[in-house]
């Protein structure tokens, strides 16, 4: 049997993130620069049945029979298995690497996950489809986040920025005037998980206040569609410095974020946030290409441990 291999990029959010697990809208895009990897090949030794899992990063080196359901890279390999009905696949091994910061806003989990399920799927001989990876990947992404929006594993599949809705069909985007983006890694680890149960908590405690937040940063998302699908960009910057300022207000900002946002506002970025779960990871700023090289030396003296300019088009 040949070796089988599936990649999946990263994935930064735009607008919406925390509001968009209550129903509001979201806008995400893939970053290709980074990426998960997943390759699959047969294990002419070892008894049928047997799948092996190797992914480095983790230490994890250990068969599918010998790691718990609940284990990511095991959930999203059982699956497969449940999905296309197989109860005994070839004996293999998948091997996982990725060269995306793990805890920092960029979509490593689902990655994986959808890598691993393209490329097994595939050695099973019945890829899975957009929509069925889609699907089955917002379920292994309740592992890593509890209640997640789904918007990192449906950005992930399809590859494309898209404007999302819990719930509600996919809408992928044209970008008609491109820009560029420059992610900023604060070097804090956070786990999406811990932030959104923190958000959840002080949402049924304060609920009627929550909500207004919420409700503005889903019209920012709106705004933020418009522009991107009928120009120009550059009025982005606002709305992204207006979407920080309430993510500050909803309490997932910190002062590492907070100073790397600074920093890029005063380089000439257009407007800079905090991306994803916040209370570390990373932030992004927007910028022309002739501005972009000075917010990446901004925000090195500012302190982010990585930087990594994209293109959004």
């Amino acid at each position: 049997m040949p070796v089988f291999s599936a990649y999946a990029p990263g994935k930064i959010i735009l607008f919406g993130e925390h509001a968009v697990v209550y129903g509001r809208p979201a806008v995400a895009v893939p970053v290709q620069q980074v990426q998960a990897r997943a390759v699959v090949e047969p294990d002419l030794r070892a008894p049928s049945g047997q799948v092996r899992l190797q992914a480095n990063a983790i230490n994890l080196n250990q068969t599918l029979a010998e790691l718990p359901p609940g284990q990511p890279l095991a959930a999203a390999v059982h699956a497969v298995l449940a999905a296309l009905a197989i109860g005994k696949p070839p004996a293999c091994t998948i091997r996982v690497t990725s060269t995306i910061p793990v805890a920092a806003g960029l979509g490593s989990g689902a990655a994986v996950t959808v890598a691993v399920m393209r490329a097994f799927s595939a050695f099973l001989g019945r890829p899975l489809t957009d929509e069925q990876v889609c699907a089955l990947a917002f379920e292994i992404e309740k592992l890593y986040h509890g209640t997640p929006s789904g918007i990192d594993n449906t950005v992930i599949t399809y590859a494309q920025p898209v404007y999302f809705i819990q719930g509600q069909p996919i809408k992928t985007l044209r970008v008609v005037e491109g820009f560029s983006m420059v992610i900023g890694d604060s070097g804090v680890k956070s786990p999406t998980a811990v932030s959104v149960g923190d958000v959840r908590r002080a949402w049924q405690a304060q609920h009627d206040w929550f909500e207004a937040l919420f409700s503005r940063i889903g019209e920012l998302a709106q705004e933020a569609c418009h522009l991107l699908e009928h120009g120009p960009s550059r009025p982005l910057g606002a709305l992204m410095d207006e979407n920080h300022a309430l993510l500050q207000e909803i309490g997932v900002s910190s002062p590492e974020l907070d100073k790397l946002v600074q920093a890029a506002r005063q380089a000439g970025a257009w407007g800079a946030k905090l991306s994803g779960g916040g209370r570390g990871g990373n932030m992004i700023a927007l910028a022309d290409a002739e501005t972009a090289g000075q917010v990446v030396q901004a925000l090195q003296a500012a302190g982010a441990v990585r930087t990594l300019v994209t293109e959004v088009k």
